[in-house]
């Protein structure tokens, strides 16, 4: 097999984990066990598994609200996540991030943003440094579509280009801005015209093809790297949940959600594997080992110890007179 058949095999692995484990995360929020916000990535896996493939171990990533499945993709454990959702102690920090804020320093994954659109500038701002210390390394930064309305979208467009920066935008526009369509939203429906006030290279693709991601996300990671500057992609997904685990998400039209589930890119990712040749035995031990996986974070999770109450005081509080 080529390379081209094991790295479609590898992604393939990767988005079944994020399917998977945000499944596993469904499961304990509606038993309690997870608390607060929950934002799920089910639906959208080719996007973060596609962009991210490019990246090296310099490289730098920056995330939305709807994180789990790009610090999954970054390379971060399913335990350490999991954990964190749990609010356990043994989570990638602590347990005091929660799902909104899951961050590695050793990876350069530079956390989630609970401020919609306020990581964008800060994207920039991880790209700038980048340059300056000369470290070759690229900034990929993952936006909402809501979040192209928030000024620091353009502050940070604004000096991306003005400097000429390593970084590439990618927006995962999944049609809906909570429960706000994109129509109602948007002055336009090609959310790449935006780019065009700002002179930098662009592309809109269906991001429901993991392969598709990964090539238009190489060409923009090849750019940036060679000192050629950002880019801006808008690639078009769709979740197959709501908003949050608190949205019902009764504002889609009738048949839309069943219509969509149809080309899950799961299921087609996985058609791709089987033409190729890759058997059904084949297949079911790599669902197997992602469930294992999944299954042994829950247990993982369940089975930490939850942050004392004084460490916790130390970290959230300055110590002194």
């Amino acid at each position: 097999m080529g390379e081209r058949f094991e790295r479609l095999q590898r992604m393939y692995k990767k988005m079944l984990l994020l399917r998977h484990f945000e499944e596993a995360a469904a499961k304990a929020y509606a038993t309690g066990k997870i608390r607060g916000f929950c934002h799920l990535y089910i639906g959208e896996e080719p996007v973060a598994v596609g962009a991210i493939e490019n990246l090296d171990k310099q490289d730098y990533v920056i995330a939305t609200y709807r994180e789990h499945g790009h610090a999954l993709a970054r390379g971060m454990s399913s335990r350490e996540v999991m954990a964190e959702l749990y609010g356990k102690k043994t989570g990638c920090s602590q347990g005091l991030g929660g799902s909104m804020h899951i961050f590695s320093k050793e990876l350069n994954f530079m956390g989630g943003h609970g401020i919609v659109g306020g990581h964008i500038a800060v994207a920039a701002g991880h790209a700038f440094a980048s340059k300056y210390r000369r470290e070759n390394a690229v900034t990929l930064c993952f936006i909402g579509e809501g979040g192209t309305n928030i000024g620091s979208f353009y502050e940070g467009l604004t000096y991306a280009a003005l400097w000429n920066l390593p970084v590439v935008y990618i927006i995962e526009n999944n049609l809906y801005a909570m429960g706000t369509p994109l129509y109602r939203s948007q002055p336009t429906r090609d959310l790449t015209n935006k780019a065009k006030a700002f002179k930098i290279p662009s592309a809109r693709i269906d991001a429901l093809s993991v392969e598709l991601v990964y090539q238009t996300v190489r060409e923009a990671v090849v750019r940036a790297r060679s000192g050629q500057g950002p880019t801006l992609i808008e690639a078009i997904t769709y979740r197959f949940r709501g908003h949050s685990m608190s949205d019902p998400a009764k504002y889609r039209p009738p048949g839309e959600l069943e219509a969509m589930k149809e080309k899950d890119p799961l299921d087609t990712t996985r058609a791709k594997l089987l033409k190729g040749g890759l058997g059904e035995k084949a297949l079911e031990a790599i669902n197997d080992e992602v469930m294992a996986e999944v299954e042994d974070a829950v247990q993982f999770a369940e089975n930490s110890e939850e942050l004392d109450y004084a460490t916790m005081k130390n970290l959230v509080f300055a110590q002194g007179d």
